[in-house]
């Protein structure tokens, strides 16, 4: 698997691991788990650069945000307290439906978002809490980037120049009544998602909703937020019509295609039908007494 590799870095500092990168010309490869990087060896790649000593494991709380490093484990992610509090625990249930034990116990949160898998199982709650990456620049800048936009753009040309050093995550919305919601469907416990689901929504004391974040992982060339769809719920009462008038704006923002795990037209009424759960669920969390 790695017999071209002729190799092998553990740079102690980030700044160490971005000379490696340049001096690579595109032959280097980040490694923290591995796990992507296995599953899709690369004869191209001669060097591998293990950043798992650089500093970069660590959940902080800065005031009533979160910063992630990228070499924080899934495993991590799942058993911390802070991220099972943290909206409901969306990130945390995503981290431990992601795969198989070891696998989380090597997977890494920028690992999840460099690689860049449409069905990237921790990208649609990281989607609904508007997190954002930090980029080390050859440079030395740092550079903060919306998760939408790094998702969405080529992170093959930036192998050789950045570094994903960090996941920062806001304040949620804490007042008010508010309720969150991540929902998965694979073919197994530990298959990869064939639709996935994060959302959160606020309802008012009439039961209408003040704001809702819907975002959808392997049902798109990229995860993305389903903004329609939100703005369709904005506004309105909560129900089982509203719910049953959600289809085609779910619709909008998806583009599934078919594949040897499911079809097309399988995947977009899972969408729908996953959606629907989600914002049950963050409704019965949201509801006022």
């Amino acid at each position: 698997m790695f017999d071209h590799v002729e190799e092998f870095h553990r740079p102690a500092t980030v700044r160490e691991a971005l000379q490696l990168l340049h001096k690579g010309k595109g032959r280097a490869r980040v490694v923290a788990g591995g796990t992507d990087l296995v599953l899709h060896a690369d004869d191209s790649v001669r060097i591998l650069i293990d950043i798992t000593r650089a500093g970069l494991s660590y959940i902080r709380p800065k005031g009533a945000s979160l910063a992630i490093g990228a070499t924080t484990t899934l495993t991590e992610l799942e058993e911390s307290a802070a991220i099972k509090a943290l909206a409901g625990g969306i990130l945390a249930r995503a981290a431990a439906a992601c795969g198989s034990v070891e696998n989380r116990n090597l997977a890494t949160i920028g690992g999840n978002m460099a690689h860049g898998s449409p069905a990237a199982d921790l990208a649609p709650p990281l989607l609904v809490l508007n997190a954002t990456v930090t980029l080390a620049l050859a440079d030395g800048r740092r550079r903060k980037i919306a998760i939408a936009d790094y998702l969405a753009g080529p992170r093959k040309a930036d192998r050789t120049s950045t570094l994903v050093t960090e996941l920062h995550v806001p304040e949620t919305p804490s007042k008010g009544h508010c309720g969150w919601s991540f929902q998965k469907l694979g073919r197994t416990a530990v298959d990869i998602a064939l639709v996935s689901v994060a959302a959160g929504l606020e309802l008012d004391a009439r039961g209408k909703v003040k704001w809702a974040r819907i975002a959808f992982g392997a049902v798109s060339p990229v995860p993305v937020r389903a903004t329609a769809a939100e703005a369709f719920l904005a506004g309105r009462v909560f129900d089982r019509n509203l719910l049953g008038e959600l289809g085609a704006h779910i619709e909008s923002a998806i583009a599934p295609i078919t594949d040897q795990r499911a079809s097309a037209d399988y995947r977009r009424e899972m969408s729908t039908v996953l959606a629907r759960r989600a914002l049950e669920e963050c409704a019965a969390g949201a509801r006022w007494n």
